[in-house]
């Protein structure tokens, strides 16, 4: 009696994977022929990754094989789709189009997250925002735009590298229910990005239209420090929805706070309001509060502005713990989630995300 190819695959179909189904059900089996006695074919995964664990599979579809009467030779091959191909963008390349807009189709509102100055928690607001959205059910992306400081990879705990489906366009990477892309997940993070201006607008040019973000009710957008090239290209190019201007209470930080505001006006972007980050800690042996960088200096700035105070964040041991270890404290469950959470309602019922 001759050999034939259903003969095989019903011996294959009774290897089941570990994560279900078979081989033939899967359709892993590849290039099956049949010379005399002979049978070959190959097992193609669909990573390499699975092609690595797999050997005793192959070893155990060539043994099936050898059951079937008249077959005196098995020949069986592993083999794994081809690595997606990494993104062909020449990252840092000048901006295109001129003016024209580089808003992505399918996001119905930019919220811009800025700071005057370095080093008031600005990332730190953007990425808890992000998560306590999520957790609010809507649908959030978060694009780091400090292509110089790029923090965000580490605050939501990312490490690999964007892929490409067609070596034009990149998929964000998922994080507690949040799309993420930042040029950090591209680059080696020990390397500094020594760019002039034109590449910094490019590159927040190439993550806004190159990256596919599909349907979000929000976006973030994490803004460098400062007044510069980066948040001139979004205002003007992407026309964000709001900004929200991140602060300590201090005199210093509010200097800088304040040009911040008024680079939105003049860019004609709707300030949503401010947030006094590291406001007051709170000593958690003794109960004792303490103001280590002043308190209620935003408080008062947003009542001269005639702006809404949209928070006022605790400095606390949690909120960097969380941030290095990549699972924001927004996650959680202590009165520093409790105010993200507030905030995050607060911003959905105003129609904002």
């Amino acid at each position: 009696m001759s050999i034939t190819r259903a003969d095989i695959e019903a011996r294959l179909a009774l290897l089941e994977l570990p994560d279900g189904g078979n081989l033939v059900s899967r359709d892993m089996v590849r290039a099956l022929s049949i010379s005399g006695s002979e049978v070959r074919f190959v097992i193609e995964a669909p990573t390499p990754e699975m092609a690595r664990m797999m050997e005793p599979l192959r070893a155990a579809a060539e043994r099936a094989a050898l059951t079937l009467p008249g077959v005196s030779h098995a020949s069986v091959a592993l083999t794994a789709h081809a690595a997606p191909p990494t993104p062909s963008l020449k990252l840092g390349g000048h901006p295109k189009g001129g003016d024209s807009s580089i808003r992505p189709e399918g996001i119905k509102s930019i919220l811009a997250v800025a700071s005057g100055k370095g080093g008031v928690g600005k990332s730190t607001v953007a990425s808890n925002l992000a998560v306590a959205l999520a957790r609010q059910g809507r649908r959030v992306g978060l694009l780091d735009g400090d292509i110089h400081g790029p923090s965000q990879p580490r605050m939501m705990g990312l490490s690999a590298r964007p892929v490409s489906v067609d070596g034009q366009t990149m998929a964000p990477l998922r994080a507690h229910g949040v799309s993420v892309m930042s040029i950090g997940l591209m680059l080696d993070p020990a390397k500094a990005v020594v760019w002039r201006g034109p590449m910094l607008m490019g590159a927040l040019q190439q993550m806004m239209t190159q990256v596919v973000w599909g349907e979000l009710d929000v976006l973030i957008v994490d803004l460098p420090p400062g007044t510069g090239d980066v948040q001139l290209t979004l205002c003007q190019r992407a026309r964000p929805d709001g900004a929200i201007v991140v602060s300590t209470p201090q005199d210093v930080a509010l200097l800088d706070a304040r040009k911040a505001l008024d680079m939105f006006q003049v860019l004609e972007t709707p300030i949503l309001g401010l947030i006094e980050n590291m406001s007051v800690f709170h000593c958690p042996d003794c109960g004792h509060e303490a103001h280590i960088f002043g308190h209620g200096g935003v408080r008062a700035e947003a009542e001269t502005l005639g702006l809404p105070l949209l928070a006022a964040l605790p400095i606390d041991l949690e909120t960097r713990l969380s941030g290095d270890s990549g699972v924001p404290v927004a996650l959680g469950a202590g009165p520093t989630a409790e105010a993200y959470g507030t905030l995050a309602r607060r911003l959905v019922e105003e129609g904002r995300a």
